[in-house]
């Protein structure tokens, strides 16, 4: 498997279905650059090769993945007899008694899971970092983080370990370690990934799962297999009019595109990342679309607080009844610094402070919605500035103002979007002077990721980047 960079995850699904290479020898090449690369970068923070291998030797179902090596992300998919810590040492020996319904549908699609990357505490911060694994550093700068939350499975594929990745995003924590690491990260639709059988939703919505990837038609096909309701969720979004794969290659047609240089939270935008999006902005006119200066004005500091209140009460809610099943309550020590400070700020929350909360980010689903009447897309930088040093963001950082300030700038462009439910893609168009990706995101209607894969594989087409990879891996 020499050649195993030439492919991306359908790319090697296809030489399986032909008979070309053996699904073991994908799983000894992914194994054979785990072992290689990680030392380096720390993204594979449970090892499940033998599993793995097991999982080969009972029979893989006719997916469309089959046979190929995947990881998932420690933080919320569950699989049965295996540890999710969450990246916190409060819950480093909790075993999972069940998988859940988005592993099952991995499985069925074909994929061989042989790990699970890392997360920070929780998924609370965008480096990603903890006190129970250490930091994931960034294969195209290794002093920089490779993104939160989802950075292990980020850094993962940007070191070329596998093309694809499992992720999830309740600020931005696929689309910023997407951009952090040079790949295509999308945020799905409010409802569209399910979150059962434990859970009917993430933070009131806000979080979702899908994937990062090198290829726009990967992260098309992974969506079509693991997209759609389970038994008993709450609510899901529209079905797609036909497979998203089938949207990668179309002719996306002459879009009118809403283009903003400013963060809606009020945090500066980095030069860097303005010239970025220009230079985005003029690629998309070159394409044939319609890109207008248009200005989305939201009351930020609403949305910060019912975030936070949201995002505090499920924390706390977590933590509490964790360490209620240790026989202990809660306290400072048992989890990072940045961690207990927030759960910390549940306890001045009423019940009457969630449900305004919940009604503010119903009101911003409606603002959104209303922008994009006469907007097909909205363009934006993914992040505020580029990929910081690692520390800066960790949980751990005794300057918890320093962590929060540049926590703000990371989620500037990105967080809105989980509020409002809407789909954002980070598609890695621009690198910066110093080597460093800056990823450039474009949201689209409610239900509608079907116009941003068909505007990224476009993108994809017009400036390539399979083949644009982190030098030393």
């Amino acid at each position: 498997m020499q050649d195993y960079d030439r492919y991306d995850a359908l790319g090697l699904a296809d030489l399986v279905a032909r008979g070309e290479v053996k699904p073991e020898e994908l799983l000894d090449e992914a194994i054979r650059r785990t072992e290689a690369v990680d030392p380096k970068i720390n993204a594979v923070v449970i090892r499940l090769f033998e599993r793995a291998r097991d999982t080969i030797a009972a029979g893989l179902p006719e997916g469309p993945f089959r046979g190929v090596p995947f990881l998932v992300k420690d933080l919320f998919v569950a699989i049965e007899g295996v540890r999710t810590t969450n990246g916190s040492k409060l819950f480093e020996d909790y075993v999972t008694p069940h998988s859940n319904e988005l592993m099952k549908r991995y499985e069925r699609a074909g994929l061989v899971v042989f790990g699970k990357t890392h997360s920070p505490e929780f998924g609370l911060t965008t480096s990603t970092e903890s006190a129970v694994f250490g930091a994931t550093r960034n294969p195209w700068n290794l002093d920089h983080t490779s993104g939160g939350s989802s950075g292990g499975a980020s850094a993962a594929v940007a070191a070329g370990i596998l093309p694809l990745a499992n992720a999830s995003d309740g600020g931005g924590s696929i689309r910023i370690p997407a951009a952090c690491c040079g790949l295509l990260g999308m945020k799905p639709t409010r409802g569209r990934t399910p979150m059962g059988p434990d859970a009917g939703e993430g933070w009131a919505g806000m979080s979702t799962v899908h994937a990062v990837s090198r290829s726009v038609r990967d992260n098309a096909a992974l969506l079509d297999a693991s997209a759609g309701p389970d038994v008993g969720d709450p609510y899901w979004a529209p079905p797609p009019a036909r497979p998203w794969a089938d949207e990668v290659g179309q002719d996306p047609g002459r879009l009118r595109i809403a283009f903003q240089r400013e963060t809606w939270n009020g945090q500066p935008t980095h030069p860097d990342c303005i010239a970025a999006v220009e230079d985005a902005a003029k690629l998309c006119e070159d394409l044939g679309h319609d890109v207008v200066d248009r200005r989305l004005e939201v009351d930020a500091e609403a949305i910060r607080e019912a975030a936070l209140t949201i995002i505090a009460g499920n924390l706390r809610f977590t933590l509490d009844d964790r360490a209620r099943s240790l026989g202990r309550e809660l306290e400072q020590g048992m989890v990072e610094n940045g961690t207990f400070f927030l759960a910390q700020a549940a306890l001045g929350k009423t019940s009457a402070d969630y449900a305004r909360s919940v009604r503010v980010i119903h009101g911003v689903t409606r603002q959104v919605a209303r922008h994009l009447i006469d907007a097909d897309v909205i363009l934006t930088p993914t992040m505020g500035g580029p990929p910081e040093k690692i520390g800066t963001l960790s949980l751990s950082n005794p300057d918890i103002g320093n962590q929060i300030e540049a926590l703000n700038r990371s989620v500037g462009f990105t967080q809105l979007f989980n509020v409002s439910g809407n789909p954002a893609i980070s598609v890695p168009l621009c690198w910066n002077e110093a080597g460093l990706p800056i990823g450039i995101q474009f949201a689209g209607r409610f239900g509608d990721e079907a116009t941003l894969y068909r505007l990224a594989a476009q993108l994809e087409q017009a400036r390539p980047w399979f083949d644009r990879r982190p030098a030393g891996f």
